[in-house]
C-alpha cells in the first residue's frame, strides 16, 4: 500500500498491484506546468488519456519511448502516434543505448516517479512491482538533467555521491557497494541473476555472515537466453547455503534489495550484464525509515508466502515446466519485458 511521505522529502512507496494505476494517474492529473516521461513500455489507455488531458489543459508534456525490445518487437508505436497526434512532444529514446529500460516521470519539476513497473496495464494488475514518488530537490534536478541530456542526445554523468544508479555509468559499482555494506540481513527480490560481479558480491555477503534471502520468479519474466545464467546463479547460491524462494501468486517483475532493516535499492535494472553495460536504467538507494519499512514489509510478506525453489539444470531449463498460479496464468513469461 502507499505510505505517507515524511516531512523531509521522504519517498512515498507504491506497491503493485495493490495500489493499482490510479496513484500514477493522479500524479499526471495534478500537473500544472510540465510533465516529462521516459518509459520502456507505455500502452496503458488510462495513462495515455491522462497525458493527452494534461496537454489539453496547457501542461508542457514531453515523452521519450523506447522504440524496440532487444528481440526487435515494438510495443510503443501506437502510443507514439497517439501522443504525437494530440500535440505532445514525443521522441524515441537516445540511440546511444541499446535499450532504454528506465521507467520514470517528473511532474512540475518538483515531484518524480522512479518505478520498476512500465506504464502498461499488466504491471498494475499481475506483477509484483514498486514505485517511489519523491520530492527531494536534488533527486528531481538530477532526473531532469538526465532527461534533458537524453532528449538532446548529449552526455550525462551523475554527480559525485549521487543516490541514483544510472546505467551505463555507476549502476554496477553502486549496487556492488550497496551489497558490500550489508552487515546482518539482505533480501533480494529480482527475476534475473546473470551478472557475475553481483553474484560474487552476494556470495561474499553470505560468507561474512549476512543472512541472504532471495525471492526469484523462476523462469517467468526472463528470456530463454537468460535462463542458463539465471538458473546457474540460483543453483550456486543455494549450494552456498543461501535460501531461495519463488514469488507466489504474482509474476515477479520488481527489482528490490533491502539490507539491515535500514536501506533499500529500487530501480529498473535487473541483475544482468546488459542492464549495467548497454541500457539506460535508473534506480535509487533509499534510506528513509518509512519508505524502507514499507518495502521491507512487502518483501517479507512475499518471502513468507513464497515457496522453496529448486532451479532446474540449466542444460534442461528450456523444456522445464513450472506450475502457474491462477492469478498469473494468463501471462506467459515472454509477455514481460525480458529484453
Amino acid at each position: 500500500m502507499a505510505e505517507a511521505q515524511d516531512k523531509l522529502h521522504g519517498p512515498r512507496v507504491l506497491v503493485e498491484p495493490q495500489d493499482g494505476i490510479l496513484p500514477v494517474r493522479a500524479l499526471i492529473d495534478d500537473a500544472t506546468s510540465s510533465i516529462t516521461v521516459k518509459m520502456f513500455a507505455f500502452t496503458s489507455r488510462v495513462l495515455i488519456e491522462g497525458l493527452i488531458g494534461a496537454k489539453a489543459r496547457g501542461v508542457d508534456v514531453r515523452v521519450m519511448l523506447n522504440p524496440a525490445r532487444s528481440s526487435g518487437s515494438r510495443a510503443n508505436d501506437e502510443t507514439f502516434e497517439q501522443l504525437k497526434a494530440a500535440g505532445i512532444s514525443v521522441l524515441w529514446t537516445n540511440p546511444k543505448f541499446a535499450v532504454t529500460h528506465e521507467k520514470s516521470m517528473v511532474i512540475d519539476r518538483s515531484t518524480a516517479l522512479i518505478a520498476t513497473f512500465n506504464f502498461s496495464d499488466k504491471y498494475f494488475t499481475h506483477t509484483r512491482d514498486y514505485g517511489l514518488v519523491l520530492t527531494d530537490p536534488a533527486v528531481v534536478r538530477e532526473m531532469i538533467a538526465c532527461f534533458e541530456a537524453d532528449w538532446h542526445r548529449t552526455s550525462f554523468m551523475p554527480p559525485f555521491g549521487s543516490r541514483l544508479l544510472w546505467s551505463t555509468t555507476n549502476s554496477r559499482e553502486t549496487m556492488a557497494k550497496f551489497i558490500d555494506e550489508a552487515t546482518r540481513t539482505m533480501t533480494v527480490q529480482h527475476p534475473k541473476f546473470s551478472d557475475a560481479t553481483i553474484l560474487d558480491r552476494l556470495l561474499a555477503a553470505h560468507d561474512r555472515g549476512v543472512r541472504v534471502r532471495v525471492i526469484c520468479g523462476g523462469r517467468h519474466g526472463i528470456s530463454v537466453s537468460d535462463m542458463p545464467d539465471t538458473f546457474s546463479a540460483l543453483r550456486i547460491l543455494i549450494r552456498a547455503g543461501v535460501k531461495v524462494r519463488k514469488q507466489h501468486r504474482l509474476r515477479l517483475h520488481a527489482k528490490l534489495i533491502t539490507t539491515d532493516a535500514k536501506r533499500a535499492l529500487v530501480g529498473s535494472m535487473n541483475i544482468d550484464r546488459s542492464a549495467f553495460d548497454l541500457r539506460r536504467e535508473l534506480g535509487m538507494i533509499v534510506e528513509d525509515e518509512n519508505a524502507v519499512a514499507a518495502l521491507r514489509r512487502q518483501a517479507h510478506a512475499d518471502w513468507d508466502e513464497g515457496r522453496p525453489y529448486e532451479p532446474s539444470d540449466p542444460l534442461t531449463v528450456q523444456v522445464h515446466s513450472e506450475g502457474d498460479d491462477a492469478a498469473s496464468a494468463g501471462l506467459d513469461h515472454v509477455d514481460l519485458d525480458h529484453e
